[in-house]
């Protein structure tokens, strides 16, 4: 049977651990699947990993949408869910909607996800959802902000800068959001926030405490 969004909700109210992991082609994510995994997410790393861009930057609502229907052809059971590229959604609600639309209609992914719990953007999430589209949030370290934040580097480890990423958080499960995936910040701050939220928590480079795990794809 074909994992949900509400199932993977389920199993953080049950307290079961989600597996989720990242695929760019067929091989991969038939593999993964077949493997077990409950999330399956097309990131924007395979700007890096898979096209060798510095960068998630690079990566083109084209070119993402070319391994995302590489990868939906892998996968069977696990929720697919396609990374929405750097400028592909940040201008209006309405370009989020066209992108995330023709993601959808083309792949046949479940859900898309996108960076930021800022204002605007949770206000994005919203209306995403509200068109009946499955959304995944995403805090903490958003690499498509990298020039912005000097780097891939830790975020959250000052009071301030934490609690700024809990009320992004915050805000996006208000929007809608099914999930959060929480990057790169101090373990007790991911802990705090998995703990706040009712939607799960999928945690890359960001502790033991999240509801689900993530293979890493920043450097340091």
């Amino acid at each position: 049977m074909a994992v949900t969004t509400q199932q993977l909700i389920r199993y953080k109210k049950d307290g079961r651990p989600i597996v989720a992991l990242t695929a760019w082609d067929y091989l991969i994510a038939r593999t993964i699947d077949q493997a077990g995994a409950d999330l399956v997410m097309v990131g924007d790393s395979l700007a890096m990993v898979a096209l060798g861009y510095s960068t998630t930057l690079p990566l083109t609502l084209d070119e993402i949408i070319h391994h995302a229907k590489a990868v939906r052809r892998g996968v069977e059971r696990a929720l697919l869910v396609v990374d929405l590229p750097f400028m592909s959604y940040q201008e209006s609600s309405k370009q989020a909607m066209r992108s995330a639309g023709r993601i959808l209609k083309t792949t046949g992914a479940a859900a898309v996800k996108l960076e930021g719990g800022y204002p605007e953007m949770a206000e994005t999430v919203a209306r995403l959802v509200q068109a009946g589209i499955a959304v995944m949030g995403h805090v903490g370290l958003t690499p498509q902000s990298v020039h912005q934040l000097g780097g891939f580097r830790k975020q959250g480890k000052s009071a301030e800068a934490a609690e700024r990423i809990l009320t992004e958080a915050i805000a996006l499960e208000q929007a809608g959001a099914f999930a959060i995936v929480l990057e790169h910040i101090p373990d007790q701050l991911a802990l705090q926030i998995t703990q706040k939220l009712m939607i799960p928590t999928i945690g890359i480079g960001a502790g033991p405490h999240c509801d689900g795990l993530s293979d890493p794809h920043w450097s340091i």
